[in-house]
């Protein structure tokens, strides 16, 4: 699986190919969909441009990127969107239009029951283990652990020549926790090479100007679309050399 992220926290100063709108992220999903990408994760933003849980912004961009494709669609929930964890649980709980699944980052304050309160909306969560926090311990006892849709390996180095030794102490401190299938992958300077890894370990892995805005070979990224299609080609290739 390539999922594409396409945006993150990144704003207008990163550059005019950071979706930001509703109609932007739906074209910029549905162009990285025909280039490869079969999931979706998105963080909403306010006029502002800034991350927002707020049902007004979630509703919107969750409908207009599922009136351009057919493949599931994810958010964010990250403590910068929401600082306060019982103000988070209240938007969570206030969603009028509802994500495929949303990811949680297990290190932040009230990981646990901003999980728990979209498994009980029927929202799938992706575990976010963060290399350098002490979240993979934290899964590893959590009750919650097995329910999760899967885990999402996010390598924090951004080192080139270090990240994937850091991905790989990483997969070591999950180990087959809980048993849910894993997502890895870097940002920045890590990226690509964590990206390849995965492929060589029959990882999914995701691809997006959240994590990147440049191709392997250091050129700017014009899209999404650009990312996700040389993703797929890196990945192929890292598969087959396994």
């Amino acid at each position: 699986m390539v999922q594409v992220c396409l945006n993150g926290p990144r704003g207008a100063a990163d550059g005019p190919m950071v979706p930001l709108t509703p109609a932007d992220m739906a074209e910029s999903a549905a162009r990285a969909v025909e280039a490869g990408a079969t999931d979706v994760h998105v963080h909403p933003k306010n006029p502002c441009g800034h991350d927002s849980l707020s049902p007004k912004v979630l509703a919107p961009t969750l409908e207009a990127i599922r009136a351009r494709v057919s493949v599931p669609v994810g958010v964010t929930t990250g403590a910068w969107a929401e600082p306060d964890p019982s103000a988070r649980l209240a938007r969570i709980r206030s969603w009028t239009v509802l994500p495929d699944h949303a990811s949680v980052n297990w290190h932040e304050p009230g990981a646990e029951e901003v999980a728990a309160a979209l498994m009980e909306r029927g929202v799938g969560v992706e575990a976010g283990i963060w290399s350098g926090t002490d979240a993979a311990a934290r899964f590893a006892v959590s009750p919650l652990g097995p329910r999760v849709l899967r885990v999402l390996a996010e390598v924090t180095d951004t080192d080139a020549d270090t990240a994937e030794s850091t991905a790989r102490i990483l997969l070591t401190d999950l180990g087959a926790v809980h048993g849910r299938p894993v997502l890895l992958h870097g940002e920045d300077g890590g990226a690509w090479p964590v990206l390849r890894l995965a492929g060589r370990l029959g990882l999914a892995t995701r691809i997006g100007l959240e994590d990147t805005l440049v191709l392997p070979d250091g050129q700017r990224a014009l899209s999404n679309a650009q990312l996700v299609a040389e993703a797929v080609v890196q990945y192929g290739c890292a598969q087959r050399s396994s």
